[in-house]
């Protein structure tokens, strides 16, 4: 054999074993570079789910706080009479318990007498003692509170 042969399948022996290392270099930067897109879009997709569960929450604790208002609105106006305020009531709605306060105040227009009933339902879904808003210093992230007033005339 001559020499011419040796040295050309030498160089061809050589060449595969750099192709192998360069390879497996180049199969690990692609796994961490999936890896790192991977946690990427777990991470994206937590915050999207944990923003849609707080945004139905506030629904929620919206919808209780409105029931409430209406609650105390109807207490107010279905008498014949203008009745005195109810004191501090509390209502349990689903998770969420209402507190509504009622303030009357008496008003004329002209030779005509008026009440004004001054109505705030506070809905809470973890409430301070038995009554919302919770007012301690230790409120969770899942806390959800919502806060509507309504005035109303007889």
């Amino acid at each position: 054999m001559s020499t011419t042969c040796r040295s050309a399948n030498h160089r061809a022996s050589h060449r595969g074993q750099h192709q192998t290392g360069f390879t497996l270099v180049s199969v690990v930067f692609i796994l961490v570079v999936l890896a790192v897109l991977g946690a990427a879009m777990a991470k994206m997709s937590m915050r999207q789910h944990l923003g849609s569960a707080a945004e139905l929450g506030a629904a929620r604790a919206y919808q209780a706080a409105y029931a409430g208002l209406e609650w105390a609105s109807v207490q107010v106006l279905r008498s014949a009479s203008a009745p005195a305020c109810f004191g501090t009531t509390q209502i349990e709605l689903g998770d969420f318990l209402v507190s509504i306060n009622c303030t009357r105040t008496q008003g004329s227009d002209g030779s005509t007498a008026l009440n004004f009933y001054q109505l705030v339902a506070n809905a809470c879904n973890a409430p301070s003692g038995t009554s919302c808003p919770n007012t301690t210093a230790s409120v969770q992230a899942t806390y959800l509170e919502r806060q509507l007033s309504r005035m109303v005339t007889r």
